[in-house]
């Protein structure tokens, strides 16, 4: 009953109602296959404890990695694609089309007599998993709606005369294109003539690790073309040689890691597994690289390009997600997304899920023009560092930025800070965006907090832009808009007592991002070089170079896409490419 009643979403009235019941009677049928799958629950439950866990994966290609070889797509309806992708780079995309919907299918050799378990990971409306040339019941299951990755299972066993079964995955008529990834059909492999699946990897080892990141290698396998990295039993990452870097790892933090061999007949078994251990960390958050880009995501629409943090520009290293709210508790904020985004709760969470994965930081953004966020005593700043936590535990944001334009108590912020900190541990990530006027004098509310945070605190990127004139660390006066007033006003900052890798520039994206302000990203550019290594300067320059410097920060990545992402692609390379 309750799928007859998912049928009714689509309406199918008048001359689609034919249609219609011939929706309800596959899905019933499948309904029906399924209970029959369940009828053989306890044999499936008996081999799967005889089964071991890291059994040989039959489906070759099963991530998407080689595009869709080995899969056929009806009508040339699938493809593969970056993002989204539950693991490795790439993941299945297929779009029903007329009275075609998008069946992606592989025949995979099998074991007659033998039992089978199936699984991918898939997204979108109307999804469904199966197998058929079982030679007992052809098996299926789907999923209605899946916003995120949802992980789909059947089982079925093959017949006396079974050699190959094909898994398939598709759509419905009508639906949007839906995603898959990392197909698996686990039991005992046939006899498939050719090149063999290769064996497990042996050898694994650790190598150089830091803060971030963790060093592997491991002996090569005779037939393999690949190898797929797993941490803690998630595919990260897939390469053709016998070593790599696993990156975006917490400090202070062991992990498990194995690998397999693979190539065009399908997956070996995993390695033994080995632990790497991640160094100590120094406040900067996991995935902080030494050069930096920020940038501010709208949670909402002003006229910008409306992005979910998965379109965020991968040039990007810190995501800034604008903005929490105050809440009836003094010093309290919460986070509610827009509903003119059409984003839902579970997807953001994914999403920021896999940017961290790709070695991003995400952290909630407190403040903005019209953010009201009062911490002036010790209960308002428990109550600030107590909803900051909880935001980070329900959304996995990394960190906390603070934005707060309207004056600030370094003594309870700094307090409030200090108890996210505990709350949090070594891998939190503090950025902040004052004004120029708040970072003028080591004096001012914002720069005793930056100061008074020193050990824990990420990066300031003060923002360059509707301000006006303001004086420089020589005494000058400087007009917004130039490289001199970028070096210039940086120098206070960096001759005040913050380390240089916790100083960035902070300039809008483009000329409708800020009131003024908007210098060309070649600006910002030679305003970097020139802090860096003292080239590209201005009539104003530094006494000595600061190589360390963070990087830029913009607001925002929305207005970014609304111009070309002309701002990311100049500005993004060049601080990544700094000494």
């Amino acid at each position: 009953m309750d799928r007859v009643r998912h049928i009714g979403r689509f309406g199918f009235t008048g001359g689609r109602r034919r249609l219609g019941g011939v929706l309800a009677a596959l899905l019933l049928t499948t309904g029906t296959l399924l209970t029959v799958g369940g009828a053989n629950s306890e044999a499936v439950g008996a081999h799967a404890k005889a089964v071991t866990t890291h059994q040989a994966n039959l489906v070759r290609n099963p991530g998407f990695e080689s595009g869709i070889a080995d899969w056929t797509c009806s009508n040339g309806s699938g493809q593969a694609v970056a993002s989204p992708a539950r693991s490795g780079s790439a993941a299945l995309k297929a779009t029903p089309a007329g009275s075609d919907h998008a069946r992606c299918a592989q025949t995979v050799a099998v074991r007659p007599n033998s039992s089978y378990t199936l699984s991918a990971w898939v997204q979108g409306s109307y999804v469904h998993l199966g197998a058929s040339g079982t030679g007992t019941t052809d098996v299926s299951t789907w999923t209605p709606s899946a916003s995120g990755w949802q992980q789909l299972t059947t089982r079925f066993t093959t017949g006396a005369d079974t050699t190959s079964v094909t898994v398939h995955t598709h759509g419905w008529y009508g639906q949007p294109g839906y995603f898959a990834d990392d197909v698996e059909l686990s039991g005992p492999g046939g006899t498939d003539p050719g090149e063999p699946i290769p064996g497990a990897p042996d050898g694994l080892r650790t190598g150089a690790t830091t803060s971030s990141s963790v060093a592997l290698s491991w002996n090569p396998v005779g037939g393999a073309t690949g190898y797929h990295v797993y941490r803690d039993g998630t595919k990260v990452q897939t390469v053709s040689g016998t070593s790599a870097t696993v990156t975006g790892l917490a400090p202070s933090t062991s992990y498990r890691f194995e690998v397999t061999a693979t190539n065009a007949k399908g997956e070996s078994p995993r390695s033994a597994a080995v632990t790497g251990t991640t160094t100590a960390g120094s406040g900067n958050g996991p995935g902080v690289p030494k050069h930096a880009v920020t940038g501010y995501w709208q949670n909402f629409n002003n006229g910008a390009t409306v992005q979910k943090i998965s379109d965020v520009q991968d040039q990007y290293d810190i995501i800034a997600v604008a903005f929490a709210d105050a809440t009836a508790t003094r010093g309290a904020v919460d986070f509610t997304l827009d509903p003119a985004l059409n984003y839902t709760e579970e997807r953001f969470k994914s999403d920021i899920a896999a940017k961290q994965a790709a070695g991003k930081s995400v952290v909630i953004s407190v403040g903005g023009e019209r953010g009201t966020v009062t911490v002036n005593d010790t209960a308002s700043a428990a109550n600030f560092a107590d909803s900051v936590h909880a935001l980070m535990r329900k959304y996995g944001f990394n960190g906390v930025d603070i934005d707060l334009e309207n004056g600030i108590d370094p003594t309870y912020m700094t307090q409030a800070l200090r108890a996210l900190s505990a709350k949090a541990g070594s891998t939190l990530v503090i950025t902040m965006a004052p004004q120029t006027i708040d970072m003028q004098s080591t004096s001012a509310g914002y720069f005793r907090t930056a100061l008074n945070i020193k050990d824990i605190l990420t990066v300031v990127n003060m923002q360059y832009y509707n301000s006006g004139s303001m004086n420089g660390c020589d005494g000058k006066v400087y007009s917004q808009g130039s490289v001199d007033f970028l070096t210039a006003l940086a120098c206070i900052q960096l001759e005040g007592g913050l380390a240089p890798s916790q100083v960035g520039l902070g300039l809008p994206a483009s000329p409708r991002g800020a009131g003024s302000g908007y210098v060309a990203p070649s600006v910002v550019n030679n305003a970097l070089d020139c802090l860096a290594k003292g080239t590209g300067c201005g009539s104003f320059k530094p006494a000595r170079t600061y190589p360390d410097i963070r990087g830029a920060m913009t607001w925002s990545t929305n207005w970014d896409a609304a111009n070309g992402n002309a701002w990311s692609k100049a500005v993004g390379p060049h601080v990544h490419g700094l000494p």
